[in-house]
């Protein structure tokens, strides 16, 4: 499971927080390494003044009130002053930079011979620092409140605001630059569905302007191709029916038998329905647009017209929300589907309708000889054919009209093998939006 965000917005700007967040965090460090030192020479210089103070006093007491003064400067300073090391107290040499930094400090200022100890405790550090007097050794208590560093709260606090306001600076200039990326990816996708969008535009950078530029020039090559396209495609639909509709009519008047008037008046009608097949599959279905459609009632549209010429179906249709489709391309697939059927098929032809998770399932069932499981993903490949299972026939373009159809609504086709002998040609086209209460399905496949 891919856990990266799929947005190129979102991981830029992710991108750049986690940048930001190093650098602030190396920052914040390079602050406490040079802060260290500085510190470190100012609580030895508070150190080496409480106890130059402290010594002072002693000398110019009495030897008789000194252990008097001493309770007094505990009470009113706040020093804690000892004749010697006591027994029950547990300290060690200095084991952190900043405390040697200190201790190396307060021996230079006091001499070599002062000790500098530190006593560890749950609610902090002391530190208990040595001087003599007359050769009677003393020992200075500092609290944790002088030895101790403040933590800097106030820098990482702005610090934590500068990023937050990097990063919201960051994603407002990462969306700029993204927005003509995304205006590019929507005129691509719209191409992808047979449309041609309108002409971007050429701003932003220079590497943005020049595929802007690009894009532009290819849609404009679509649209004098597309209308070359229709105009060859309105010349040849002419040329080419004008010459059947003569041949019709000079059948009509041949004194010839019944029987070979009607084979040439069935080739006249193939030739034309493969002509018709042909001008569909050039010009495909991108220009009509998308409307809110009941599928069910253009099959039995479907189904009506092919009544009429004794042609009749069973329909087994469920319920099925309002699709978004291009109502004649649609069935235009229906009526390819079912020509498919009538033309390679045997038995009854049935059309169904379901609800499949988030897909609305269209199937023409025949009974026919189906299609190998192999050969089905050929059979959608336009002009291709398959005589030897599925006799008859036509120019190869039916399915392939059907799968151009599907895929331009965003679809698929599947050739399955019905249960029983015969093939089920199954169309899935998106709900776009909720999926239906219904789970129906087609028959599936043996």
């Amino acid at each position: 499971m891919n856990l990266l965000p799929q947005s190129l917005l979102t991981r830029t700007v992710l991108l750049i927080a986690l940048l930001l967040t190093v650098s602030q965090l190396a920052w914040f460090q390079m602050l406490r390494l040079f802060e260290r030192e500085p510190r470190a020479r100012q609580l030895a210089v508070q150190v080496v003044s409480t106890v130059n103070l402290t010594r002072a006093a002693l000398l110019t007491a009495e030897p008789s009130k000194r252990r008097e003064l001493l309770l007094d400067l505990s009470e009113r300073e706040g020093i804690r002053v000892y004749t010697g090391l006591p027994a029950e107290i547990m300290v060690n040499p200095p084991n952190s930079r900043f405390l040697q930094l200190t201790a190396n400090a307060v021996g230079s200022e006091l001499g070599m011979d002062t000790q500098v100890l530190v006593q560890r405790e749950d609610d902090g550090t002391t530190l208990w620092v040595s001087f003599n007097i007359e050769g009677d050794e003393y020992w200075i208590v500092l609290s944790r409140a002088r030895t101790e560093r403040a933590f800097p709260t106030q820098w990482l606090s702005w610090g934590a605001l500068v990023l937050l306001f990097s990063i919201f600076g960051a994603y407002l200039i990462v969306s700029r630059i993204n927005r003509p990326l995304r205006r590019l990816t929507d005129a691509a996708a719209r191409i992808g569905k047979g449309e041609l969008p309108p002409a971007l535009p050429e701003t932003g950078s220079t590497e943005i302007r020049a595929v802007s530029r690009g894009f532009n020039q290819m849609t404009d090559d679509l649209k004098r191709l597309e209308a070359d396209r229709a105009l060859l495609l309105a010349g040849v639909s002419h040329d080419l029916r004008t010459p059947l509709s003569r041949l019709r009519l000079e059948l009509e008047m041949l004194n010839e038998s019944e029987s070979l008037k009607t084979g040439m008046a069935q080739d006249i009608d193939e030739i034309d329905a493969i002509i018709d097949q042909f001008l569909a599959f050039a010009r495909g279905n991108a220009e009509e647009t998308e409307a809110e459609c009941d599928l069910n009632a253009i099959v039995r549209a479907v189904r009506e017209r092919y009544a009429r010429i004794g042609k009749p179906m069973v329909l087994d249709l469920a319920d099925l929300p309002p699709l978004a489709l291009k109502p004649l391309a649609i069935q235009r697939l229906l009526v390819n589907l079912v020509e498919n059927a009538l033309r390679h098929g045997g038995g009854a032809i049935e059309i169904r309708t379901a609800v499949n998770r988030d897909n609305a399932v269209l199937a023409v069932l025949d009974r026919g000889l189906g299609i190998p499981e192999c050969e089905t993903g050929r059979m959608l490949q336009p002009f291709t054919r398959m005589d030897s299972a599925r006799s008859g026939g036509g120019s190869g373009l039916g399915l392939a009209i059907v799968d151009r159809i599907a895929r331009l609504h965003e679809g698929s086709v599947k050739l399955l093998a019905r249960a029983g002998g015969g093939l089920e040609a199954r169309v899935e086209l998106p709900l776009r939006g909720e999926p239906h209460a219904s789970d129906q399905h087609p028959e599936s496949s043996a």
